[in-house]
């Protein structure tokens, strides 16, 4: 498999009203299959994303293993005496590369990304090598490496392009941070694909002429991913001791 994950079902006659007053994409969406979605801090930062799917009645949840006990503890909070469930599933992610199945979802960030399935089963999924090269060469952030709780905002990480916000579906929590960042302000920080001469450890300080500049995340086949201040990324820049110029 590519990442941990895990699965939820939510239920009840409130479940998808519910999700429409949390998270950053809109429910409606359902209707067109798999939805890519966050849930945000009330200041408007990154906590969680994952995958929101019409189930059997309820809404399927995929998250990734290291956010998922964090995620649902907060959901729970939120939930007061709505008509609501929140419960583990026994269901396992199965991705592919290659021809959709029938119970397949195309992943809604990009159409390079491939298909998810949820089966009763644990199957196949995309070699870690393969799916970091694929994310590095459409800058895609995972979580928990360029994804960071209670550090990035959705914006600079590049949801908008990823079909994981909405900025007509209304009020959700931290919507509006999000939506004074998209309208009132301009992006002077953000996630980028970088050229990479060398390799240094995720996390590592890139600097420019001596200056703090951003962060190196994931690299592969030369590339990699790394969170710029645009203002100090227009020339050579150093992460450890490798070579880093924007892609």
């Amino acid at each position: 498999m590519t990442s941990a994950r895990q699965i939820f079902d939510i239920t009840g006659t409130e479940a998808e009203p519910f999700l429409q007053g949390l998270v950053s994409n809109d429910m409606a969406r359902l209707d067109q299959g798999l939805v890519y979605a966050a849930l945000l801090s009330p200041q408007g930062k990154y906590l969680a994303d994952f995958f929101l799917l019409r189930h059997d009645g309820g809404v399927l949840l995929d998250v990734a293993d290291l956010l998922a006990p964090a995620l649902i503890k907060r959901l729970t909070m939120y939930k007061l005496r709505a008509d609501v469930a929140i419960l583990p599933t026994d269901l396992q992610v199965w991705q592919g590369l290659d021809d959709m199945p029938s119970d397949a979802h195309t992943d809604p960030r990009h159409p390079a990304l491939g298909w998810r399935a949820y089966r009763a089963t644990p199957g196949p999924g995309i070699d870690p090598a393969d799916w970091d090269a694929l994310r590095v060469a459409h800058t895609v952030p995972e979580s928990g490496i360029e994804l960071i709780p209670d550090d990035t905002y959705i914006l600079e990480a590049g949801f908008e392009r990823l079909h994981g916000v909405d900025f007509r579906k209304g009020c959700y929590v931290g919507q509006e941070v999000t939506a004074r960042m998209k309208h009132k302000t301009e992006l002077r920080k953000g996630l980028v694909r970088v050229a990479i001469d060398g390799a240094a450890p995720v996390g590592s300080e890139i600097t420019a002429d001596g200056k703090p500049a951003g962060t190196l995340f994931t690299q592969a086949n030369g590339h990699a991913l790394a969170h710029l201040r645009f203002d100090r990324a227009d020339g050579p820049m150093l992460a450890g001791g490798a070579r880093v110029t924007l892609a």
